[in-house]
Formats: C-alpha cells, sequence, structure tokens
C-alpha cells in the first residue's frame, strides 16, 4: 500500500489512487470526482500547484479516529454503535465541521462531508480547517434519557481529541441544539472547562444568534444573488425545498421573507404539495412538529388539508428548488422533471444532494445551480463567529451577526462568479471549488510538507 502513489495528474489517476487506498468508499470517492474534475485543469495552467505532491495529500485525511459509543436503551439493554471523527485539513486552521447521528453513517460519508468541508470552509474567507464526524446511531423515536446517554457517552471518548485550538465540532443531521447540549455538558464536566470547543450551543450558555437559521438564512442569501446577477429577482417565485428540519425550515422562514411562495417540504417518507403556499403560520407548525422525533410532514397535510404524496417534491413545477435534506437525493431524471417544468435555479442547503449526471444536465440546460460548499456555507460561517466570540468573551446581536452572514454569503458568490465565469455562463461549481482550492493550496505549500 505504500507504494501506491500518483503517477500523473489526471482525474482517472486520482481515482484509481483513491479506490486503490480505500476501496468500496462510493461517497468518499463521488466528493473527490466532483472537486477535482473543476481542479485539474487549473493545476495544468498554474505549475505551482504541479510536482508537489499536493493532490496526493489533499485527499489524504491527516487523521481518522473510529470508536465505540455504548449506550444503554430504554428498556435496559446495552447497545454498541461506532463513532468517528475525521480530521482532514488544518491548513487554515482548527479542524472545524459537524456531527452527524444517523444509521447511513460509516467512515466513506465521514470521510466525504469532511473533504467537502475543506472547501467550503475555505470560501468563507475564516480561519477554519476541515474536519466531520458522527455516529451510525438513529436519533428517531429515542427518548430524551436515551439521547443524553448516547451522547454522553459519544463525547466521553471525542473528548480526547478536541479542543477549541484543535477541533471545535458543530452539529448536524441528528445533532442539533439540545443535543449539543448533551454533548457540550459532558464535555465540560470530563474536563472542567467552560470553552469554545463544541459550536451551535444555546446563546444563554456560549452560543451565537442567528446560528440556527445561518444554514437556511445564507443559503437564500446566496439565491438571491445568484439571481441579481442574472437579472432576476425573488419577488413571487415559487419554491420546492426538500426536508423539513433545521435547514429546510429557516429555509423557508427566509424565501416567505423574499416574497417567495414555498409550495412544498418534505421528509424521509413523502412531501406535501400546498398550494396556496406555506404561511409564517404553517411554517410555525412545521417547527412545533419537528420539535418531536416521531413526528412526520404528513401531519400538515391533514391539519391543513392540502396534498401528500410519497416520495421526492421534484416532479413539481417551481422555479427555484432547494434540497436541503441529505446526499444524493436529487438524480438525473428528478432534474430531467425540474428542467421540464421550467425551473430557473437550483441551490443546495444539503451536502452534495444533486447526483452528478443531475449537475451536468443542470448545467447543460443553464439552470442556474450552486453546490452546497458555497450556498450552505452559513451554517459553519456563524459557527465560526461563535468561535469568535467565545475567544472574546463577548455576544454579538442578531443583526450584527446577520449583517456578517450576509456579506460572507455575497463574498463566497464573488468568489464563484470571479473563478467560474466562462463567457455569458457562470459555473458555480468550478468557481467554488477553484477559489477554495487556491487559499488551501497555497497555505499547505507555504508551511511544507503538512
Amino acid at each position: 500500500m505504500s507504494d501506491i502513489r500518483l503517477k500523473e495528474i489526471s482525474l482517472d489517476a486520482i481515482l484509481e489512487l483513491v479506490e486503490a487506498r480505500d476501496p468500496g468508499q462510493i461517497a468518499f470517492r463521488q466528493a473527490v470526482h466532483e472537486v477535482m474534475e473543476s481542479i485539474i485543469p487549473f493545476i495544468r495552467e498554474n505549475k505551482k500547484y504541479n510536482n508537489t505532491g499536493l493532490i496526493e495529500r489533499i485527499i489524504e485525511p491527516e487523521r481518522m479516529i473510529m470508536f465505540r459509543v455504548p449506550w444503554e436503551d430504554k428498556d435496559g439493554n446495552y447497545r454498541v454503535n461506532r463513532g468517528y471523527r475525521v480530521q482532514f485539513n488544518s491548513a487554515l486552521g482548527p479542524y472545524k465541521g459537524g456531527l452527524r447521528f444517523h444509521p447511513s453513517v460509516n467512515l466513506s460519508i465521514i470521510k466525504f462531508l469532511a473533504f467537502e468541508q475543506i472547501f467550503k470552509n475555505s470560501l468563507t474567507g475564516l480561519n477554519l480547517g476541515a474536519g466531520k464526524g458522527g455516529s451510525d446511531f438513529d436519533p428517531k423515536e429515542k427518548t430524551e434519557a436515551e439521547m443524553i446517554r448516547f451522547c454522553q457517552s459519544f463525547i466521553s471518548e471525542l473528548y480526547r481529541h478536541i479542543s477549541s485550538e484543535k477541533d471545535i465540532p458543530a452539529g448536524d443531521i441528528g445533532v442539533g441544539e439540545k443535543e449539543i447540549g448533551y454533548i457540550y455538558g459532558q464535555y465540560k464536566r470530563l474536563t472542567s472547562r467552560f470553552t469554545g470547543v463544541i459550536t451551535g450551543k444555546g446563546v444563554e450558555y456560549g452560543g451565537s444568534t442567528v446560528r440556527p437559521q445561518a444554514t437556511g438564512f445564507g443559503l437564500l442569501y446566496f439565491v438571491e444573488e445568484m439571481l441579481h446577477h442574472h437579472g432576476e429577482s425573488m419577488e413571487n417565485k415559487s419554491v420546492v425545498i426538500s426536508g423539513s428540519g433545521n435547514v429546510a425550515q429557516y429555509a423557508c422562514e427566509k424565501a416567505l421573507e423574499k416574497g417567495t411562495r414555498v409550495i412544498a417540504m418534505s421528509d424521509s417518507n413523502g412531501f406535501i404539495h400546498d398550494k396556496d403556499g406555506i404561511t409564517k403560520e404553517k411554517l410555525d407548525f412545521i417547527k412545533e412538529l419537528k420539535k418531536e422525533r416521531h413526528n412526520r410532514i404528513q401531519q400538515y397535510a391533514e391539519k391543513f388539508g392540502c396534498d401528500y404524496s410519497e416520495g421526492k417534491p421534484w416532479g413539481l413545477k417551481c422555479d427555484i428548488a432547494l434540497p436541503c435534506a441529505t446526499q444524493n437525493e436529487l438524480h438525473e431524471t428528478d432534474a430531467q422533471n425540474l428542467i421540464e417544468n421550467g425551473v430557473l435555479c437550483v441551490a443546495e442547503g444539503a451536502n452534495m444532494p444533486c447526483t452528478d449526471a443531475a449537475i451536468k444536465l443542470f448545467q447543460k440546460s443553464k439552470v442556474f445551480y450552486a453546490p452546497g460548499k458555497a450556498s450552505n456555507a452559513g451554517g459553519v460561517a456563524v459557527s465560526g463567529m461563535e468561535m469568535s466570540q467565545n475567544a472574546r468573551r463577548l455576544s454579538w446581536t442578531y443583526e450584527e451577526v446577520d449583517k456578517k452572514l450576509l456579506e460572507v454569503m455575497k463574498s463566497i458568490h464573488q468568489k464563484c462568479v470571479q473563478f467560474g465565469t466562462n463567457g455569458e455562463q457562470i459555473n458555480y461549481m468550478k468557481g467554488a471549488n477553484i477559489a477554495g482550492f487556491i487559499k488551501v493550496a497555497d497555505a499547505m505549500i507555504a508551511q511544507g510538507y503538512v
């Protein structure tokens, strides 16, 4: 295995190297493919990034941690899950990235998320390295006592590998403010330290205002920038959102503020189609509904008398599509349906929710497509702001943080335009990948063999 090396800088050679080192890690391979497809032509045109072993280093994590998580369920049975933390790249700063609790979690998923995080964090302009973690634990239908026991067991191992100067986890799918509280409380109990080691905390004990809203709000700020750049506005546009968790909820909230009509949201079972549009009052019902892990979006349809269907909402006619659920949820046939129904813009609120074939179809059809590393970077941006507030023992107002978030999303859009413009068309994927790569690559070269 030690003799495996990259013999040439080509997409095929890079993917062969990934497969040889990590056979069967499909999600990670997909993430590498998506980034390197844009980066390779840029490297060939810029010799400073050649002949340094840079690609081999950037696709290999600095550290991978796997551990068992034993816990006791409500019936007194001992259960064991697997925990992960991949500390992928620290060239720009301490490792930063969320924790995901979901039965689909495995090493390939965590590596894909951490690899994407490198370029996302770079795009924010903040001094953040990249990491990701989580467990194959399923939070659905768990009691609060079970959640507390699991979270405490999880961090009882992970706390050895994190600190406010080394690695700062946050939330992700299955890990909201409540779970962060359980994790942080146990970390504090084990270390006797009150530090900014974890972000996404409650405002009462060191969290930042706007952090719960940040990913969803940032997504809409990015979409607005895209549309304005192309002479369009958000006013009266119809919007379809997948998911109904934190990101989807606040994307919906900000979309309503911008004058759009949100007609669909979903969960893992199916989607609602509200032809009259989701109002603020209806959205408040969804927020209350989703506070309980066992509740389903179908209850919205039962309460408000709208249509409910199993599957995904991508067959609906809309102007803006926002996939905010999970990876690879929007396939080529879904993309074709959206295009045939006249979609104008697709922006990712989740991490890599569109398959490669779907992305290619959007780009070919000149749909405005925004990759998650750019459009959903608002969450990690405000997490970085939370770190700054914790370090200085400060608390910024809602208005201050929201203004800073808007500035970050505008800056990311500008970077995508700068590096992704090709004639009259903007390839946002290319722009995001190259802009993110340059900052990380320059730091890695400057620091030597890191």
